[in-house]
Protein backbone atom coordinates (compact mmCIF):
# COMPACT_ATOMS: atom_id res chain seq x y z
CA UNK A 1 0.00 0.00 0.00
CA UNK A 2 1.27 3.49 -0.79
CA UNK A 3 2.38 5.89 1.90
CA UNK A 4 -0.40 8.17 3.21
CA UNK A 5 -0.66 11.61 1.65
CA UNK A 6 0.05 14.55 3.95
CA UNK A 7 -2.48 17.35 4.20
CA UNK A 8 0.10 19.73 2.71
CA UNK A 9 0.44 17.43 -0.30
CA UNK A 10 -3.33 17.18 -0.64
CA UNK A 11 -3.81 20.95 -0.57
CA UNK A 12 -1.03 21.40 -3.13
CA UNK A 13 -2.95 19.63 -5.87
CA UNK A 14 -2.30 22.43 -8.29
CA UNK A 15 1.47 21.97 -8.17
CA UNK A 16 3.31 20.89 -11.31
CA UNK A 17 4.00 17.21 -11.83
CA UNK A 18 7.34 16.36 -10.28
CA UNK A 19 9.65 14.61 -12.67
CA UNK A 20 7.29 14.74 -15.63
CA UNK A 21 10.21 14.23 -17.97
CA UNK A 22 10.60 10.72 -16.55
CA UNK A 23 7.22 9.74 -17.95
CA UNK A 24 7.25 7.99 -21.29
CA UNK A 25 5.44 9.97 -24.03
CA UNK A 26 2.84 8.47 -26.29
CA UNK A 27 5.34 8.24 -29.14
CA UNK A 28 7.00 5.09 -27.87
CA UNK A 29 8.90 2.94 -30.43
CA UNK A 30 6.78 -0.08 -29.53
CA UNK A 31 3.77 1.57 -31.15
CA UNK A 32 5.24 0.88 -34.56
CA UNK A 33 4.52 -2.81 -34.05
CA UNK A 34 1.04 -2.31 -32.65
CA UNK A 35 -2.13 -3.17 -34.48
CA UNK A 36 -5.56 -2.56 -33.01
CA UNK A 37 -8.50 -0.21 -32.59
CA UNK A 38 -6.34 2.82 -31.76
CA UNK A 39 -3.02 1.86 -33.31
CA UNK A 40 -2.98 5.09 -35.35
CA UNK A 41 -2.89 7.33 -32.27
CA UNK A 42 -0.22 9.98 -32.95
CA UNK A 43 0.43 11.18 -29.40
CA UNK A 44 0.41 14.58 -27.74
CA UNK A 45 3.26 17.05 -28.27
CA UNK A 46 4.71 18.30 -25.00
CA UNK A 47 3.99 21.90 -25.93
CA UNK A 48 0.27 21.18 -25.69
CA UNK A 49 0.45 20.90 -21.91
CA UNK A 50 1.45 24.51 -21.26
CA UNK A 51 0.86 24.05 -17.53
CA UNK A 52 -2.83 23.34 -17.97
CA UNK A 53 -4.36 21.52 -15.02
CA UNK A 54 -6.20 18.24 -15.50
CA UNK A 55 -8.04 16.55 -12.64
CA UNK A 56 -8.78 12.86 -12.92
CA UNK A 57 -11.32 10.98 -10.83
CA UNK A 58 -10.38 7.34 -10.36
CA UNK A 59 -7.03 5.52 -10.31
CA UNK A 60 -8.22 2.50 -12.26
CA UNK A 61 -6.44 1.71 -15.50
CA UNK A 62 -8.41 4.32 -17.45
CA UNK A 63 -7.54 7.14 -15.08
CA UNK A 64 -3.96 5.99 -14.66
CA UNK A 65 -3.19 5.81 -18.38
CA UNK A 66 -4.80 9.22 -18.98
CA UNK A 67 -2.68 10.71 -16.18
CA UNK A 68 0.47 8.98 -17.39
CA UNK A 69 0.16 10.15 -20.98
CA UNK A 70 -1.06 13.66 -20.19
CA UNK A 71 1.73 14.07 -17.66
CA UNK A 72 4.22 12.97 -20.29
CA UNK A 73 2.79 15.60 -22.63
CA UNK A 74 3.36 18.39 -20.12
CA UNK A 75 0.02 18.71 -18.37
CA UNK A 76 -0.30 19.32 -14.63
CA UNK A 77 -2.19 16.18 -13.65
CA UNK A 78 -3.75 15.19 -10.32
CA UNK A 79 -5.60 11.92 -9.72
CA UNK A 80 -8.19 11.56 -6.95
CA UNK A 81 -8.79 7.99 -5.82
CA UNK A 82 -11.28 7.16 -3.06
CA UNK A 83 -9.58 3.86 -2.23
CA UNK A 84 -6.13 3.46 -0.70
CA UNK A 85 -4.77 1.53 -3.69
CA UNK A 86 -4.57 1.95 -7.46
CA UNK A 87 -6.17 -0.38 -9.99
CA UNK A 88 -9.92 -0.17 -9.40
CA UNK A 89 -11.34 -3.47 -10.57
CA UNK A 90 -7.89 -4.79 -11.40
CA UNK A 91 -7.02 -6.11 -7.96
CA UNK A 92 -5.02 -9.12 -6.82
CA UNK A 93 -5.92 -10.69 -3.47
CA UNK A 94 -2.90 -11.91 -1.49
CA UNK A 95 -4.36 -12.23 2.00
CA UNK A 96 -5.32 -14.52 3.72
CA UNK A 97 -3.60 -17.02 1.42
CA UNK A 98 -0.49 -19.03 2.31
CA UNK A 99 2.86 -19.67 0.62
CA UNK A 100 2.71 -16.51 -1.47
CA UNK A 101 -0.38 -17.64 -3.38
CA UNK A 102 -2.65 -15.01 -4.85
CA UNK A 103 -5.93 -14.81 -6.76
CA UNK A 104 -7.56 -12.21 -8.98
CA UNK A 105 -10.58 -10.30 -7.72
CA UNK A 106 -11.00 -8.58 -11.06
CA UNK A 107 -9.36 -8.89 -14.46
CA UNK A 108 -7.94 -12.38 -15.03
CA UNK A 109 -6.35 -12.54 -18.50
CA UNK A 110 -4.27 -10.38 -20.83
CA UNK A 111 -5.15 -11.57 -24.37
CA UNK A 112 -2.34 -11.27 -26.90
CA UNK A 113 -4.53 -9.37 -29.38
CA UNK A 114 -5.39 -6.57 -26.95
CA UNK A 115 -2.80 -4.04 -28.16
CA UNK A 116 -2.77 -1.48 -25.34
CA UNK A 117 -2.82 -4.07 -22.57
CA UNK A 118 0.15 -5.82 -24.11
CA UNK A 119 1.90 -2.55 -24.91
CA UNK A 120 1.93 -1.25 -21.35
CA UNK A 121 2.82 -4.64 -19.91
CA UNK A 122 5.87 -4.68 -22.17
CA UNK A 123 6.66 -0.99 -21.64
CA UNK A 124 6.80 -1.53 -17.87
CA UNK A 125 8.74 -4.79 -18.35
CA UNK A 126 6.19 -6.90 -16.51
CA UNK A 127 6.84 -10.65 -16.62
CA UNK A 128 3.98 -12.34 -18.45
CA UNK A 129 3.08 -15.96 -17.83
CA UNK A 130 1.44 -17.70 -20.81
CA UNK A 131 -1.75 -19.59 -20.15
CA UNK A 132 -0.42 -22.68 -21.84
CA UNK A 133 -2.27 -25.43 -23.65
CA UNK A 134 -0.62 -28.06 -21.44
CA UNK A 135 -3.71 -28.12 -19.27
CA UNK A 136 -5.77 -29.23 -22.27
CA UNK A 137 -4.72 -32.75 -21.40
CA UNK A 138 -6.58 -32.36 -18.12
CA UNK A 139 -10.34 -32.75 -18.09
CA UNK A 140 -12.93 -30.09 -17.42
CA UNK A 141 -15.80 -30.89 -15.06
CA UNK A 142 -19.47 -30.14 -15.74
CA UNK A 143 -22.46 -30.45 -13.44
CA UNK A 144 -25.73 -30.25 -15.39
CA UNK A 145 -29.15 -31.15 -14.04
CA UNK A 146 -27.49 -32.82 -11.07
CA UNK A 147 -25.29 -35.04 -13.24
CA UNK A 148 -21.51 -34.75 -12.97
CA UNK A 149 -19.68 -35.06 -16.30
CA UNK A 150 -15.98 -35.06 -17.16
CA UNK A 151 -14.87 -33.92 -20.61
CA UNK A 152 -11.39 -33.78 -22.09
CA UNK A 153 -10.77 -31.36 -24.92
CA UNK A 154 -11.02 -33.17 -28.24
CA UNK A 155 -12.77 -36.12 -26.65
CA UNK A 156 -16.24 -37.46 -27.33
CA UNK A 157 -19.01 -35.04 -26.42
CA UNK A 158 -20.65 -35.82 -23.07
CA UNK A 159 -24.12 -37.31 -22.92
CA UNK A 160 -25.76 -34.07 -21.87
CA UNK A 161 -28.85 -34.67 -19.66
CA UNK A 162 -30.85 -32.13 -21.66
CA UNK A 163 -33.66 -32.30 -24.19
CA UNK A 164 -31.55 -31.83 -27.32
CA UNK A 165 -32.62 -32.72 -30.85
CA UNK A 166 -30.78 -35.54 -32.62
CA UNK A 167 -29.09 -32.97 -34.84
CA UNK A 168 -27.94 -30.94 -31.82
CA UNK A 169 -26.42 -34.01 -30.20
CA UNK A 170 -24.53 -34.67 -33.40
CA UNK A 171 -23.38 -31.07 -33.66
CA UNK A 172 -22.05 -30.96 -30.11
CA UNK A 173 -21.64 -27.77 -28.09
CA UNK A 174 -19.24 -26.06 -30.49
CA UNK A 175 -21.29 -27.04 -33.51
CA UNK A 176 -24.46 -25.66 -31.93
CA UNK A 177 -22.79 -22.32 -31.29
CA UNK A 178 -21.65 -22.16 -34.89
CA UNK A 179 -25.09 -23.13 -36.19
CA UNK A 180 -27.08 -20.68 -34.08
CA UNK A 181 -24.93 -17.55 -34.08
CA UNK A 182 -21.99 -17.74 -36.51
CA UNK A 183 -23.70 -15.82 -39.33
CA UNK A 184 -24.63 -12.91 -37.09
CA UNK A 185 -21.25 -13.07 -35.38
CA UNK A 186 -19.50 -12.71 -38.74
CA UNK A 187 -21.64 -9.67 -39.58
CA UNK A 188 -20.77 -8.02 -36.27
CA UNK A 189 -17.09 -8.86 -36.68
CA UNK A 190 -17.07 -7.25 -40.11
CA UNK A 191 -18.43 -4.07 -38.57
CA UNK A 192 -16.47 -4.28 -35.32
CA UNK A 193 -16.24 -0.91 -33.57
CA UNK A 194 -13.07 1.10 -33.88
CA UNK A 195 -11.47 3.39 -31.29
CA UNK A 196 -13.42 4.38 -28.19
CA UNK A 197 -16.05 6.92 -29.07
CA UNK A 198 -16.34 5.92 -32.74
CA UNK A 199 -19.90 5.90 -34.16
CA UNK A 200 -21.41 2.45 -33.73
CA UNK A 201 -23.44 0.34 -34.43
CA UNK A 202 -24.22 0.66 -38.13
CA UNK A 203 -27.89 0.63 -39.04
CA UNK A 204 -27.74 -2.89 -40.49
CA UNK A 205 -26.94 -4.31 -37.06
CA UNK A 206 -29.50 -2.43 -35.01
CA UNK A 207 -32.07 -5.25 -35.22
CA UNK A 208 -29.73 -7.40 -33.13
CA UNK A 209 -30.03 -4.90 -30.30
CA UNK A 210 -33.79 -5.45 -30.07
CA UNK A 211 -33.54 -9.04 -28.82
CA UNK A 212 -31.60 -11.01 -26.24
CA UNK A 213 -28.89 -13.51 -27.13
CA UNK A 214 -31.19 -16.37 -26.12
CA UNK A 215 -33.90 -15.04 -28.43
CA UNK A 216 -31.38 -14.89 -31.27
CA UNK A 217 -30.47 -18.54 -30.76
CA UNK A 218 -34.13 -19.55 -30.73
CA UNK A 219 -34.79 -17.54 -33.89
CA UNK A 220 -32.25 -19.77 -35.64
CA UNK A 221 -33.90 -22.97 -34.38
CA UNK A 222 -32.16 -23.70 -31.07
CA UNK A 223 -34.15 -25.99 -28.78
CA UNK A 224 -34.70 -25.17 -25.11
CA UNK A 225 -32.09 -27.79 -24.25
CA UNK A 226 -29.57 -26.18 -26.60
CA UNK A 227 -30.16 -22.77 -25.03
CA UNK A 228 -29.64 -24.27 -21.57
CA UNK A 229 -26.36 -25.81 -22.69
CA UNK A 230 -24.97 -22.89 -24.67
CA UNK A 231 -25.63 -20.46 -21.85
CA UNK A 232 -23.40 -22.38 -19.44
CA UNK A 233 -20.13 -20.67 -18.61
CA UNK A 234 -18.97 -17.47 -20.32
CA UNK A 235 -22.22 -16.58 -22.09
CA UNK A 236 -24.09 -16.29 -18.79
CA UNK A 237 -21.49 -14.06 -17.15
CA UNK A 238 -22.95 -10.83 -18.53
CA UNK A 239 -25.79 -9.06 -16.77
CA UNK A 240 -28.42 -11.48 -15.54
CA UNK A 241 -27.65 -14.03 -18.23
CA UNK A 242 -28.46 -14.67 -21.89
CA UNK A 243 -32.17 -14.06 -21.39
CA UNK A 244 -31.51 -10.46 -20.34
CA UNK A 245 -28.75 -8.83 -22.37
CA UNK A 246 -28.67 -7.49 -25.93
CA UNK A 247 -27.72 -10.00 -28.61
CA UNK A 248 -25.71 -7.25 -30.28
CA UNK A 249 -23.71 -6.64 -27.11
CA UNK A 250 -23.03 -10.35 -26.74
CA UNK A 251 -21.99 -10.75 -30.36
CA UNK A 252 -19.76 -7.68 -30.18
CA UNK A 253 -17.89 -9.22 -27.26
CA UNK A 254 -17.66 -12.49 -29.16
CA UNK A 255 -16.27 -10.72 -32.22
CA UNK A 256 -13.68 -8.87 -30.15
CA UNK A 257 -12.55 -12.12 -28.56
CA UNK A 258 -11.76 -13.61 -31.96
CA UNK A 259 -8.26 -13.39 -33.33
CA UNK A 260 -6.23 -14.16 -30.23
CA UNK A 261 -4.78 -17.58 -29.51
CA UNK A 262 -2.73 -16.85 -26.41
CA UNK A 263 -3.72 -15.39 -23.05
CA UNK A 264 -1.33 -14.27 -20.34
CA UNK A 265 -1.33 -13.38 -16.68
CA UNK A 266 1.15 -11.10 -14.96
CA UNK A 267 3.62 -12.91 -12.75
CA UNK A 268 2.89 -12.10 -9.09
CA UNK A 269 -0.54 -10.70 -9.96
CA UNK A 270 -2.31 -8.61 -12.58
CA UNK A 271 -2.42 -5.58 -10.29
CA UNK A 272 1.31 -5.18 -11.03
CA UNK A 273 0.12 -3.31 -14.13
CA UNK A 274 -1.77 -0.50 -12.33
CA UNK A 275 0.95 -0.40 -9.67
CA UNK A 276 3.50 0.19 -12.44
CA UNK A 277 1.54 3.24 -13.59
CA UNK A 278 1.15 4.46 -10.00
CA UNK A 279 4.87 4.12 -9.29
CA UNK A 280 5.61 6.54 -12.12
CA UNK A 281 2.90 9.01 -11.15
CA UNK A 282 3.97 8.98 -7.48
CA UNK A 283 2.48 11.92 -5.54
CA UNK A 284 0.24 12.91 -8.44
CA UNK A 285 -2.22 10.37 -7.03
CA UNK A 286 -4.15 11.25 -3.88
CA UNK A 287 -5.62 8.23 -2.11
CA UNK A 288 -8.51 8.33 0.32
CA UNK A 289 -9.82 11.27 -1.71
CA UNK A 290 -13.52 10.88 -2.53
CA UNK A 291 -15.05 13.35 -4.99
CA UNK A 292 -18.55 14.33 -3.88
CA UNK A 293 -19.39 17.15 -6.29
CA UNK A 294 -18.43 18.31 -9.79
CA UNK A 295 -19.05 21.94 -10.81
CA UNK A 296 -18.22 22.61 -14.44
CA UNK A 297 -18.29 25.68 -16.64
CA UNK A 298 -16.83 26.83 -19.94
CA UNK A 299 -13.62 27.97 -18.26
CA UNK A 300 -12.94 24.90 -16.12
CA UNK A 301 -14.12 22.55 -13.42
CA UNK A 302 -14.15 22.59 -9.63
CA UNK A 303 -14.22 19.40 -7.57
CA UNK A 304 -15.37 19.04 -4.02
CA UNK A 305 -13.17 16.36 -2.47
CA UNK A 306 -13.51 14.71 0.92
CA UNK A 307 -10.27 13.27 2.22
CA UNK A 308 -9.77 10.43 4.68
CA UNK A 309 -9.97 12.78 7.69
CA UNK A 310 -13.76 12.74 7.39
CA UNK A 311 -16.73 14.88 6.46
CA UNK A 312 -15.21 18.13 7.75
CA UNK A 313 -12.07 17.70 5.63
CA UNK A 314 -13.57 19.04 2.40
CA UNK A 315 -11.46 20.65 -0.31
CA UNK A 316 -12.32 22.64 -3.43
CA UNK A 317 -9.97 21.80 -6.29
CA UNK A 318 -9.93 23.77 -9.55
CA UNK A 319 -8.75 22.46 -12.91
CA UNK A 320 -9.02 23.30 -16.58
CA UNK A 321 -10.23 19.83 -17.58
CA UNK A 322 -11.61 16.76 -15.86
CA UNK A 323 -11.32 13.10 -16.82
CA UNK A 324 -14.10 11.18 -15.11
CA UNK A 325 -12.72 7.63 -15.01
CA UNK A 326 -15.14 6.01 -12.58
CA UNK A 327 -18.10 3.72 -13.34
CA UNK A 328 -21.41 5.40 -14.04
CA UNK A 329 -22.79 3.35 -11.15
CA UNK A 330 -20.61 5.53 -8.90
CA UNK A 331 -20.90 8.78 -10.87
CA UNK A 332 -24.66 8.80 -10.44
CA UNK A 333 -24.11 9.33 -6.71
CA UNK A 334 -21.96 12.44 -7.25
CA UNK A 335 -23.61 15.87 -7.47
CA UNK A 336 -23.03 17.47 -10.88
CA UNK A 337 -23.81 21.14 -11.50
CA UNK A 338 -25.03 22.10 -13.95
CA UNK A 339 -26.51 18.78 -15.03
CA UNK A 340 -25.04 17.12 -18.08
CA UNK A 341 -27.04 16.85 -21.30
CA UNK A 342 -30.24 14.76 -21.09
CA UNK A 343 -28.68 11.97 -23.19
CA UNK A 344 -25.62 11.78 -20.92
CA UNK A 345 -27.74 11.92 -17.77
CA UNK A 346 -29.87 9.06 -19.07
CA UNK A 347 -26.79 6.98 -19.83
CA UNK A 348 -25.40 7.62 -16.35
CA UNK A 349 -28.73 6.75 -14.75
CA UNK A 350 -29.57 3.65 -16.79
CA UNK A 351 -26.19 2.00 -17.32
CA UNK A 352 -26.20 -1.51 -15.83
CA UNK A 353 -23.28 -3.23 -14.10
CA UNK A 354 -23.00 -7.00 -13.70
CA UNK A 355 -23.34 -8.35 -10.18
CA UNK A 356 -20.27 -10.53 -9.56
CA UNK A 357 -19.40 -12.56 -6.47
CA UNK A 358 -16.08 -14.35 -6.23
CA UNK A 359 -15.32 -16.84 -3.48
CA UNK A 360 -11.88 -18.39 -3.00
CA UNK A 361 -11.14 -21.77 -1.41
CA UNK A 362 -7.57 -22.58 -0.40
CA UNK A 363 -6.66 -26.27 -0.26
CA UNK A 364 -3.50 -27.86 1.06
CA UNK A 365 -3.08 -30.04 -2.03
CA UNK A 366 -4.14 -29.82 -5.68
CA UNK A 367 -5.67 -33.23 -5.35
CA UNK A 368 -7.90 -32.97 -8.42
CA UNK A 369 -4.87 -33.22 -10.70
CA UNK A 370 -4.29 -36.80 -9.52
CA UNK A 371 -7.66 -37.60 -11.08
CA UNK A 372 -6.68 -35.89 -14.34
CA UNK A 373 -8.86 -32.83 -13.69
CA UNK A 374 -7.87 -29.26 -14.47
CA UNK A 375 -9.71 -27.72 -11.53
CA UNK A 376 -11.94 -25.77 -13.92
CA UNK A 377 -15.67 -26.49 -13.93
CA UNK A 378 -18.90 -25.23 -15.45
CA UNK A 379 -22.22 -25.90 -13.73
CA UNK A 380 -25.86 -24.94 -13.73
CA UNK A 381 -25.70 -24.65 -9.95
CA UNK A 382 -26.15 -21.31 -8.20
CA UNK A 383 -22.37 -21.09 -7.89
CA UNK A 384 -21.96 -21.29 -11.68
CA UNK A 385 -18.28 -21.78 -12.49
CA UNK A 386 -15.01 -22.75 -10.83
CA UNK A 387 -11.46 -22.06 -11.88
CA UNK A 388 -8.09 -23.20 -10.62
CA UNK A 389 -6.77 -19.74 -9.85
CA UNK A 390 -3.23 -20.85 -8.99
CA UNK A 391 -2.58 -23.13 -11.97
CA UNK A 392 0.51 -21.11 -12.94
CA UNK A 393 1.81 -20.55 -9.42
CA UNK A 394 4.28 -22.92 -7.72
CA UNK A 395 3.70 -25.11 -4.68
CA UNK A 396 1.45 -27.94 -3.56
CA UNK A 397 -1.31 -25.71 -2.23
CA UNK A 398 -3.90 -24.23 -4.52
CA UNK A 399 -6.89 -21.90 -4.75
CA UNK A 400 -10.14 -22.85 -6.41
CA UNK A 401 -12.02 -19.70 -7.37
CA UNK A 402 -15.77 -19.60 -7.71
CA UNK A 403 -17.30 -17.04 -10.07
CA UNK A 404 -21.03 -16.28 -9.85
CA UNK A 405 -22.93 -13.52 -11.68
CA UNK A 406 -26.38 -11.98 -11.79
CA UNK A 407 -29.06 -13.18 -9.36
CA UNK A 408 -26.79 -15.92 -7.99
CA UNK A 409 -24.11 -13.33 -7.20
CA UNK A 410 -26.64 -11.16 -5.41
CA UNK A 411 -27.77 -14.11 -3.29
CA UNK A 412 -24.16 -14.85 -2.33
CA UNK A 413 -23.49 -11.17 -1.65
CA UNK A 414 -26.43 -11.09 0.77
CA UNK A 415 -24.77 -13.79 2.90
CA UNK A 416 -22.39 -13.07 5.75
CA UNK A 417 -18.76 -13.38 4.57
CA UNK A 418 -18.15 -16.63 6.47
CA UNK A 419 -21.38 -18.10 5.10
CA UNK A 420 -20.32 -17.30 1.54
CA UNK A 421 -17.25 -19.48 1.96
CA UNK A 422 -19.08 -22.35 3.63
CA UNK A 423 -21.87 -22.25 1.04
CA UNK A 424 -19.47 -22.39 -1.93
CA UNK A 425 -17.49 -25.12 -0.18
CA UNK A 426 -20.66 -27.21 0.04
CA UNK A 427 -21.26 -26.79 -3.69
CA UNK A 428 -17.60 -27.37 -4.57
CA UNK A 429 -17.73 -30.74 -2.84
CA UNK A 430 -20.34 -31.80 -5.41
CA UNK A 431 -18.09 -30.71 -8.25
CA UNK A 432 -14.69 -31.81 -6.92
CA UNK A 433 -15.30 -34.56 -4.31
CA UNK A 434 -12.71 -34.30 -1.55
CA UNK A 435 -12.75 -30.50 -1.39
CA UNK A 436 -13.93 -30.41 2.21
CA UNK A 437 -11.16 -32.78 3.32
CA UNK A 438 -8.44 -30.61 1.76
CA UNK A 439 -9.97 -27.18 2.53
CA UNK A 440 -7.90 -24.78 4.67
CA UNK A 441 -9.69 -21.45 4.45
CA UNK A 442 -11.17 -18.89 2.13
CA UNK A 443 -12.37 -15.39 1.44
CA UNK A 444 -14.67 -13.54 -0.96
CA UNK A 445 -15.08 -10.40 -3.02
CA UNK A 446 -18.55 -9.16 -3.98
CA UNK A 447 -18.40 -6.15 -6.27
CA UNK A 448 -21.96 -4.96 -5.65
CA UNK A 449 -21.09 -4.06 -2.06
CA UNK A 450 -17.97 -2.12 -3.05
CA UNK A 451 -19.03 1.55 -2.73
CA UNK A 452 -16.50 2.65 -5.36
CA UNK A 453 -17.60 0.08 -7.95
CA UNK A 454 -21.26 -0.81 -7.25
CA UNK A 455 -21.02 -3.76 -9.60
CA UNK A 456 -18.32 -5.16 -11.85
CA UNK A 457 -18.40 -4.67 -15.64
CA UNK A 458 -21.04 -2.96 -17.74
CA UNK A 459 -23.81 -4.78 -19.62
CA UNK A 460 -26.54 -3.69 -22.01
CA UNK A 461 -30.20 -4.60 -22.03
CA UNK A 462 -31.94 -4.89 -25.42
CA UNK A 463 -32.13 -1.45 -26.97
CA UNK A 464 -29.29 0.03 -24.91
CA UNK A 465 -26.42 -0.46 -27.35
CA UNK A 466 -28.29 1.76 -29.81
CA UNK A 467 -29.98 3.93 -27.20
CA UNK A 468 -27.27 4.45 -24.57
CA UNK A 469 -23.81 3.47 -25.78
CA UNK A 470 -23.34 6.34 -28.29
CA UNK A 471 -23.86 8.81 -25.43
CA UNK A 472 -21.43 7.27 -22.93
CA UNK A 473 -18.02 8.35 -24.23
CA UNK A 474 -18.55 11.87 -25.71
CA UNK A 475 -17.23 14.75 -23.63
CA UNK A 476 -19.51 17.30 -21.99
CA UNK A 477 -17.61 20.53 -22.49
CA UNK A 478 -14.36 20.12 -20.57
CA UNK A 479 -15.50 16.97 -18.76
CA UNK A 480 -14.20 13.80 -20.43
CA UNK A 481 -15.23 10.21 -19.76
CA UNK A 482 -13.12 7.07 -19.58
CA UNK A 483 -13.44 3.51 -18.33
CA UNK A 484 -14.31 0.11 -19.74
CA UNK A 485 -17.93 1.27 -19.96
CA UNK A 486 -16.87 4.12 -22.25
CA UNK A 487 -14.99 1.91 -24.68
CA UNK A 488 -15.53 -0.51 -27.53
CA UNK A 489 -14.09 -3.25 -25.28
CA UNK A 490 -16.42 -3.27 -22.25
CA UNK A 491 -15.36 -5.59 -19.46
CA UNK A 492 -11.69 -5.70 -20.50
CA UNK A 493 -8.48 -3.95 -19.41
CA UNK A 494 -8.01 -3.11 -23.08
CA UNK A 495 -11.21 -1.06 -22.95
CA UNK A 496 -10.10 0.90 -19.90
CA UNK A 497 -6.71 1.69 -21.44
CA UNK A 498 -8.16 2.54 -24.85
CA UNK A 499 -10.71 4.92 -23.32
CA UNK A 500 -8.14 6.64 -21.10
CA UNK A 501 -5.95 7.30 -24.13
CA UNK A 502 -8.96 8.61 -26.03
CA UNK A 503 -9.77 11.03 -23.18
CA UNK A 504 -6.15 12.23 -23.21
CA UNK A 505 -6.37 12.80 -26.96
CA UNK A 506 -9.59 14.80 -26.55
CA UNK A 507 -7.93 17.13 -24.08
CA UNK A 508 -4.92 17.54 -26.33
CA UNK A 509 -7.11 18.30 -29.34
CA UNK A 510 -9.25 20.75 -27.36
CA UNK A 511 -6.31 22.71 -25.98
CA UNK A 512 -4.49 22.72 -29.33
CA UNK A 513 -7.42 24.19 -31.25
CA UNK A 514 -7.13 27.86 -32.30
Amino acid sequence: MSEPVSRRQFLACGAAIAGATALSPLRHPAFAAMRGPTADFDGLPRSHGDGKRVAIIGAGLAGLVAAYELGAAGYDVTVFEARTRPGGRVWTIREPFSDGLHAEAGAIFLPEHHPWTMHYAKLFELALVPVTSARDALARTYVVRGKRLVWRSGGESPDWPLALTDEERTLGLRGMRERYESGDLAAVQAAAPGPSGSPWPPAELEHLDKITLAQLWRSHGASSGAVSLMRLGYNDLWGDGVETYSALAGLRDGALRLGGRQNYTVRDGNDRLPHAFAARLKDRIHYGAEVTRIDHATDGVTLTVRDAAGARAMHRIAADHLVCAIPFSVLRHIVVAPAFSPAKERAIRDMQYTSVARVYLQVRERYWEKAGLSGDATTDLDVAGFQHGTAYQPGPRGIIQNYACGPAARRITAMAPERRVSYVLEQAERVFPGMREHFEGGTSKCWDEDPFARGDYVWFKPGQVVGLWPHVAPAEGNVHFAGEHASAWPGWMQGALDSGRRAAAEIGATLASP
